[in-house]
C-alpha cells in the first residue's frame, strides 16, 4: 500500500517504479472492504443529485428506480472484469494499461484518467462546500452579507466553504492508504443512515399517499419513455465510469476475485437498489411536501425545521462526500501522475497535483443544473469509455487472460511490453479515433440524443478496433504468452 515499503525486485526499473507503483504483498482487502468502497461511491450528494436528475427526463418514479437498476447491474459486470488483472498482478489500473499501451505508453491512459479527476475531484469537493455552507448559515446568519459577493462564480463564503473541504480531504489523502480504507468503512454506512432517515421524515410529513410511483414533470409518448429510460440508463454507467475505470487501484489490495466479485455484488445491486428507493422517496415526496421537485438532498435537508438534525444530517453527508472524493477522485491520480515519473512524483504528489488542477477548473461551473450534469457525463464519458474498451480487449481478447508482472517495470526492448520503445501504436491507433467520435458526438447538437451513449459508443469502438488492428500482431498476442505464469515472487 502507499507508504508502506513492499519488497520488489532489484531487477525493477527505477524509471516504471516506485514503493507505490510495484506490486502489493499486502492483499488483505475483504469483501466488505469492497462494499464500503462502493457504499461511499454511491451514497454521495453527487450520485444523488445525478439520480434525481433523471426526474426531469419526463420520467416516472418507476421508470427512474428501473433505470438506476439496470444501470448499476452493467456497472458491476464492468467492475468485475476490470478488477481481475489488477488483482491478479497486485499493481494499480496505471501500471496494469503498461499492458496494452506499453510501458511509457501507458502514461497516455494514466494522463487522461488524472485530469478527468480533476474535473470530478471539484464537482464532489463544490456539492459538499454547498452543504457546508448551509450549516454555517442555519448557525451564523450574519455570513449571508458573504454570499453576495461573487468571483468566477463562487461567492466568498462560498471560497471559504470549498478552501475548508479541499483541505480537510488533502489532510485524510495524506494519511496514506490504510486511513482512507478506514475513513470509507466509517463514511458509507453514516450516510446511508442519514439519507434513511430523511426519507423516513418524508414519509411522516406527508404520509404513503405522499409517495407518487407516477410522478413525471412532464408528459411523454410511450416512445419517447421508452429512449428517455434507456439514456437514463446509460447516465448511470457514465457517472460511475470514472471509479469502474480505475477500480483495479482498490481490488490490486483484493484477498481473491471471489472476495471482490462479493463485495461489488452487494455493495452495488443490493446496495443501490435501497439507493434508488431512497431517492424516489425523496424527490416524490418533496413534490407533496414543498409544492416542487427538489432534486439536490442538500436543499432537502436545509427544509428540515429541526436545527440540530439538519446540521447532523448535512455533516454526515459532507463526510461521505469526502470518502468517496478521496476514493474515486485523490487515489487514482495519485497513482496516474505517479506513474509518468515514479522517482520524482510520488503518491502523495500525484495526488496534490489533482487537487490544485480541480480548482483551477471552476468545478460549480459543470454542475450548475440537470442539463449540465448530463452534458459533463457525455463528454467525460467519450474519454473513458475507449480506455474502458482498449483495456478489457487487451487483457481478455489479446492476451487471454495473462499478465507477466516483471515485464510491467522492464525498459527491456526483451520484454513483452516494450513494443516499440516503450510505446503500443496499436492501442493508440485505436484509442484516438474512438475519443474523437465521443467528443464529436457530445459537442454537435444535432447529435445530442446520441451523446448520452458517449461511454458506450467510445468502449465497443475503441475494442473493436483493437482487436481489428491487433488481429495479426505476433507480438503480445495469446501465442506469446501460452504457458507463461503470473510473475509475482
Amino acid at each position: 500500500m502507499p507508504n508502506q515499503k513492499p519488497e520488489y525486485k532489484s531487477s525493477y526499473s527505477p524509471r516504471l517504479t516506485n514503493n507505490d507503483l510495484a506490486p502489493t504483498r499486502q492483499q488483505s482487502w475483504s469483501w466488505y472492504n469492497i462494499f464500503s468502497f462502493w457504499m461511499s461511491d454511491v451514497h454521495s450528494m453527487g450520485g444523488y443529485v445525478v439520480a434525481a436528475s433523471f426526474f426531469t427526463l419526463g420520467l416516472a418514479s418507476w421508470q427512474v428506480l428501473l433505470c438506476l437498476l439496470a444501470g448499476i447491474c452493467i456497472v458491476q459486470l464492468c467492475a468485475n472484469l476490470v478488477a481481475k488483472p489488477s488483482q491478479m498482478a497486485g499493481v494499480p489500473y496505471a501500471v496494469i494499461c503498461r499492458q496494452a499501451f506499453g510501458v511509457f505508453g501507458a502514461n497516455i491512459p494514466a494522463v487522461i484518467r488524472g485530469l478527468i479527476a480533476f474535473a470530478w475531484y471539484g464537482i464532489q469537493t463544490y456539492l459538499a462546500a454547498n452543504a457546508l455552507m448551509l450549516v454555517g448559515l442555519k448557525f451564523w446568519p450574519s455570513l449571508v452579507s458573504l454570499t453576495i459577493g461573487h468571483f468566477l462564480g463562487l461567492s466568498h463564503l462560498g471560497w471559504i466553504c470549498f478552501g475548508i473541504m479541499w483541505v480537510l480531504q488533502a489532510l485524510v489523502f495524506w494519511h496514506g492508504m490504510s486511513a482512507i480504507k478506514r475513513f470509507i468503512d466509517i463514511a458509507g454506512p453514516a450516510v446511508y443512515i442519514v439519507m434513511m432517515a430523511l426519507a423516513g421524515w418524508i414519509l411522516y410529513q406527508t404520509g404513503l399517499d405522499g409517495i407518487s410511483f407516477t410522478l413525471a414533470s412532464k408528459q411523454l409518448s410511450a416512445g419517447e419513455q421508452t429512449w428517455q429510460m434507456i439514456t437514463a440508463t446509460a447516465l448511470v454507467v457514465s457517472y460511475f465510469s470514472g471509479p469502474l475505470l480505475n477500480f483495479g487501484d482498490f481490488s490490486r489490495y483484493g484477498k481473491s476475485m471471489q472476495e471482490i466479485r462479493r463485495g461489488n455484488r452487494w455493495g452495488l445491486p443490493f446496495n443501490f437498489l435501497l439507493f434508488s428507493i431512497v431517492t424516489v422517496i425523496i424527490v416524490s415526496g418533496s413534490q407533496s411536501l414543498f409544492g416542487r421537485m427538489i432534486t439536490d438532498p442538500i436543499e432537502t435537508v436545509s427544509h428540515v425545521g429541526n436545527s440540530v438534525a439538519m446540521a447532523i444530517g448535512l455533516l454526515t453527508m459532507i463526510t461521505a462526500t469526502i470518502g468517496i472524493n478521496i476514493v474515486a477522485n485523490f487515489v487514482s491520480p495519485a497513482f496516474d501522475f505517479s506513474n509518468c515519473s515514479p522517482q520524482k512524483i510520488s503518491f502523495r504528489t500525484g495526488g496534490m497535483i489533482a487537487a490544485v488542477g480541480s480548482v483551477l477548473l471552476t468545478p460549480w461551473n459543470l454542475f450548475q443544473s440537470p442539463e449540465l450534469i448530463h452534458y459533463t457525463l457525455d463528454v467525460l464519458g467519450a474519454f473513458i469509455g475507449p480506455l474502458f474498451g482498449i483495456l478489457l480487449a487487451d487483457f481478455y481478447l489479446i492476451k487471454r487472460g495473462k499478465v507477466v508482472v516483471d515485464d510491467l517495470f522492464t525498459v527491456s526492448p526483451a520484454g513483452r511490453y516494450w513494443y516499440k520503445n516503450g510505446f503500443n501504436p496499436k492501442a493508440i491507433a485505436a484509442l484516438a479515433p474512438s475519443v474523437a467520435v465521443g467528443l464529436i458526438i457530445s459537442f454537435i447538437p444535432a447529435l445530442h440524443e446520441v451523446a448520452n451513449f458517449s461511454w458506450f459508443i467510445g468502449a465497443f469502438l475503441s475494442a473493436g478496433c483493437y482487436r481489428w488492428i491487433a488481429r495479426h500482431d505476433k507480438e503480445g498476442v495469446s501465442d506469446a504468452f501460452t504457458g507463461v505464469e503470473i510473475a509475482k515472487e
